[in-house]
């Protein structure tokens, strides 16, 4: 039988709520999804993060754009990183959080791996970066098959889990509501990145569960436990 789960948010407070529910160890367990064929021609990535490969892993952002930067700084950043002018970038307000988003398409911004969805995320109190999270679907790019999405999908995992993130916050394809996280692990300042492969899931043969992905996200978040948006105050309701 298919069951279709909710779609997971691109917001702070969705990442930050999906990472405090996977923390325990318990859950940090390396189940294979099912193979795709796809996957074994997928490129590498080239500069797929400011992920460091050393002795640690050291996440500052997303390539020129570190966390901290101002909003005007970052919009640099996006410039200077994809090549594109100032009106390719969009504004979009986020009410709850009351935080702002800066949007902007990349063709190809995995090598191969169709087009994309970059979204900066400006806090709300310190109006500086706080996340950036990285899209792919077919209301992205109409071009973008399930195949595609979990070729995108295990290429970054191999990526990330190559790099020397601390063990005890690492956890890998893991089934979750929505999906399946492919990748979650922070680095020695609690920053964060994690990878979503969003679809449908249906019972295969025996406790296999088949994946039929719908969309694939990507994050990096300076601060998953207490994040820069608006809350309201302790006992005001």
């Amino acid at each position: 039988m298919s069951l279709l789960f909710r779609r997971l948010s691109v917001s702070t407070l969705a990442a930050a709520a999906l990472l405090v529910a996977v923390q325990s160890p318990a859950l940090s367990q390396k189940k294979e999804p099912p193979a795709s064929p796809a996957a074994a021609a997928a490129p590498a990535p080239a500069g797929a993060s400011n992920v460091v490969s050393a002795a640690q892993a050291n996440v500052e952002g997303f390539r020129s754009a570190r966390f901290g930067m101002s909003e005007a700084e970052v919009k640099n950043a996006i410039m200077k990183d994809f090549g594109v002018k100032a009106d390719a970038i969009r504004e979009q307000p986020n009410p709850g959080e009351r935080t702002k988003v800066l949007v902007v398409k990349v063709p190809d911004l995995l090598p191969g791996g169709g087009a994309a969805e970059a979204s900066y995320v400006i806090g709300y109190q310190s109006k500086k970066l706080i996340q950036v999270s990285i899209a792919w679907s077919k209301a992205i790019d109409d071009k973008m098959t399930p195949e595609q999405l979990f070729s995108n999908s295990s290429v970054l995992r191999a990526h990330f889990v190559g790099e020397s993130f601390k063990p005890d916050t690492v956890a890998t394809n893991m089934p979750i509501n929505g999906g399946i996280l492919m990748f979650r692990g922070s680095d020695a300042k609690d920053r964060t990145v994690m990878l979503v492969l969003q679809g449908t899931l249906a019972q295969g043969q025996g406790d296999q569960r088949v994946l039929t992905p719908t969309g694939l996200l990507l994050f990096y978040i300076a601060d998953a436990k207490a994040p820069d948006v608006y809350r309201l105050p302790p006992g005001s309701f």
